[in-house]
């Protein structure tokens, strides 16, 4: 069986990727990363998703001591969404913690590496997103380039090739494909916040809550 290293935050799309990767037949082995965010609600989540999903996971605990991002540093207020889809790609949020994808990805190709994995599956998606560089279709394509020309696999013909399943459809659409494969929603988190419920406030409850909306349906986690 081909085997896969998936990105797991414990969200809708990385989620989503995880039980997609398994409909696709690779045995997936799931990275999850405790990098100082605001809160290890979304870590829990994605240690309960690996389980029930039946996959390997590995948490990579990691610091970031410069900060540079309001999900690490509690003094900078968290980002709500704009008004018009536009203005929010327009400007890159506070949200934004610097190369986070970058630094995510090299731990991933690492692993796949070590274990002869041909892939590497994340939720990257560039529609319903808040504007991050890490996010888009391009960066992507440079990075397998990166992989192709910097790891003993590339030069040796054995390609780690990137998959973002998601990169181009709507949050409602990933919702919808994620039913078919049984995600289980009720056990994802998004908001940035943390706490016992989602603020409802920040770009990712935002882009959460259309998601449903889109389909008609009610968000499990209310």
């Amino acid at each position: 069986m081909k085997k896969a290293i998936v990105l797991l935050s414990g969200g809708i799309d990385s989620s989503t990727t995880l039980f997609l990767a398994k409909k696709k037949r690779f045995k997936c082995f799931c990275l999850i990363f405790d990098y100082g965010q605001r809160h290890k609600r979304e870590i829990a989540s994605a240690k309960r998703i690996a389980r029930l999903a039946g996959c390997k996971y590995e948490v990579i605990k990691i610091r970031l001591p410069w900060k540079g991002s309001s999900l690490l540093d509690k003094r900078l207020p968290i980002t709500q969404r704009a008004k018009e889809p536009k203005n929010l790609r327009a400007r890159i949020p506070l949200s934004y913690v610097p190369a986070r994808n970058t630094i995510f990805l090299s731990f991933a190709v690492s692993y796949a590496e070590a274990i002869k994995a041909e892939a590497i599956f994340i939720g990257a998606n560039q529609i319903d997103f808040s504007g991050y560089p890490d996010c888009r279709l391009e960066y992507y394509k440079i990075f397998e380039k990166l992989i192709k020309k910097g790891t003993k696999a590339g030069v040796e013909g054995k390609r780690i090739k990137i998959y973002t399943p998601l990169i181009n459809k709507t949050k409602g659409e990933i919702i919808k494909l994620g039913l078919r494969l049984k995600v289980p929603y009720h056990l994802t988190w998004s908001c940035y916040k943390g706490g016992k419920k989602p603020c409802g406030k920040c770009d990712s409850c935002k882009f959460r809550e259309k998601g449903f909306a889109e389909l008609g349906i009610e968000d499990p986690l209310k």
